[in-house]
């Protein structure tokens, strides 16, 4: 089976081919075009630039994962798209592309969810790996991700607790009330004057942090909701201490010292709440795997906490670390997931039907729910 998918739900347009044979996936090609030096004047992503962006590259991008699959369109079984969520602008130019292209090679098109693609990015188990530029192998029996699971997703976006029984089967424990984590790093980044994107920038300030001794930090951020019996976050009111106390310390913005343990502190706040509702949640739920998703899994510093508390807190629960090359958005994640709705769902006669006519009928959700 030869799956083409396709993701434009932000500033990245890709395309991947991705090969389902004996229960392997083979990863033929994961072509990423991003935007972040286009928007990094902007402070962040404007949606109708982005658009223009994906409409520049979404042809040559797909061209390029043919070519370097080695395939041609009529090899494909089907095309999987990020239908939703996202910024409505550059969803359509996905969406509209993989219609085109389903009408006009005459494949099945499968619209899939921008998160489901991000948890199904933890079923890619490299086995055989060699670099980018050739073909890895990856097996799907063998993975060690074992259901019940429990998923902290966190991005740009979004920040949910999403626990499974089995395949595309979820129920959301908890999610942000207010700013996504990701966003959070980005606005702080913006207060503190570093560059776009924020969640690099800041991690990078916190790895020069040689101990913990504070020279000029004179009290440390909150750790919102960290108390609260339910499972749901909020950054706001994290951000907005961040931003009290630049206010009150303008001056010594210029002290690289005082950013880079604004930096680790603010980091801190956010890792330590991420991980007490995950366990949380772990110890109410009883997960075989729990799981990171999105593009703030790729933090290092998140994702090794994050492994030593599980295996003291949850010795039960197996975590499974992402490589960090499937954290950001790509094209990838969106066919691994298309190919497990297609598993579950290739012999409904609705669903056949359904995704054999949703070259004329698949509309993009900004706010797609995950179901």
């Amino acid at each position: 089976m030869l799956i083409l998918g396709i993701e434009t739900s932000c500033d990245e347009t890709s395309c991947a081919v991705v090969k389902c044979e004996n229960n392997r996936f083979f990863v033929l090609s994961n072509i990423i075009s991003s935007q972040i030096k286009f928007h990094a004047p902007y402070g962040g992503v404007v949606p109708n630039l982005a658009a223009r962006k994906h409409l520049q590259n979404i042809l040559p991008v797909t061209k390029k994962a043919l070519k370097k699959a080695g395939i041609v369109p009529n090899n494909l079984d089907f095309i999987a798209v990020t239908q939703g969520p996202g910024l409505i602008p550059a969803l359509l130019v996905g969406t509209m592309a993989a219609k085109t292209f389903s009408y006009f090679w005459h494949k099945p098109l499968l619209g899939i969810h921008h998160i489901e693609g991000h948890i199904y990015a933890n079923f890619i188990e490299n086995k055989i790996e060699n670099n980018l530029d050739e073909i890895s192998k990856f097996e799907v029996s063998n993975s060690p991700v074992k259901f019940p699971l429990l998923c902290l997703v966190v991005s740009g976006g979004h920040t949910q607790l999403i626990f499974m029984k089995e395949h595309l089967d979820y129920t959301i424990l908890g999610e942000t009330l207010d700013d996504a984590v990701g966003e959070a790093f980005d606005k702080v980044a913006r207060i503190l004057g570093l560059p776009y994107p924020g969640g690099p920038q800041i991690e990078k300030k916190t790895s020069m942090i040689k101990n913990n001794s504070y020279q000029t930090l004179e009290k440390k951020f909150p750790r919102p909701m960290i108390n609260s019996k339910d499972l749901n976050f909020s950054f706001s009111g994290l951000k907005t201490s961040v931003l009290y106390l630049i206010k009150k310390n303008e001056s010594l913005l210029k002290n690289d010292r005082f950013v880079r343990e604004v930096c680790h502190e603010f980091q801190e706040a956010v890792t330590e709440t991420l991980i007490a509702k995950t366990i949380q949640a772990g110890k109410r739920y009883s997960p075989k795997t729990i799981l990171l998703a999105g593009g703030v899994s790729a933090n290092q510093y998140l994702q090794k906490k994050m492994a030593k508390i599980i295996k003291k807190e949850l010795p039960y629960s197996a975590y499974h670390s992402l490589d960090t090359r499937y954290s950001l958005d790509n094209a990838t994640m969106i066919a691994i997931a298309g190919f497990f709705r297609w598993e579950k769902n290739k012999d409904n006669k609705n669903f056949q039907k359904e995704i054999a006519n949703n070259w004329k009928t698949l509309q993009t959700q900004a706010n797609l729910e995950l179901k």
